[in-house]
């Protein structure tokens, strides 16, 4: 996936804005963390990953998933956006967003989904 496809999936979350972080797009859910780009590798920071569930990500998949020691005591995993699908992104952004948000605004992108799927 490209830079700006993964802008789209992530500003397509509710209440969710870019902006900045070390000179690259971050972008925030209510003025909360949400993920960003880095430059050192394109990678995007997936937060809300289990040290077990990133530690299955890397090795199925090393080229995309992957660590530094930065964030080996946290839960999380970089993913490297030319081998992450949109519909993988969605998903681990999803997680983080959902910590970001009111449980209010959790039943109003729940239902909306549902009803855009029939």
């Amino acid at each position: 996936m490209t830079e700006d496809e993964f802008r789209q999936v992530a500003l397509s979350f509710p209440a969710t804005e870019e902006g900045v972080s070390y000179g690259r797009p971050a972008f925030k859910t209510r003025g909360k963390f949400l993920t960003r780009i880095r430059a050192e590798d394109e990678s995007a920071v997936l937060l809300c990953v289990p040290h077990d569930e990133r530690e299955f990500l890397m090795e199925a998949d090393p080229e995309t998933f992957h660590i530094t020691a930065h964030y080996k005591d946290y839960p999380s995993v970089l993913a490297r956006l030319s081998g992450l699908t949109a519909e993988q992104a969605r998903g681990f952004l999803e997680r983080q967003w959902r910590k970001n948000v009111t449980k209010a605004m959790i039943r109003e992108y729940e239902a909306a989904r549902a009803a855009a799927s029939g």
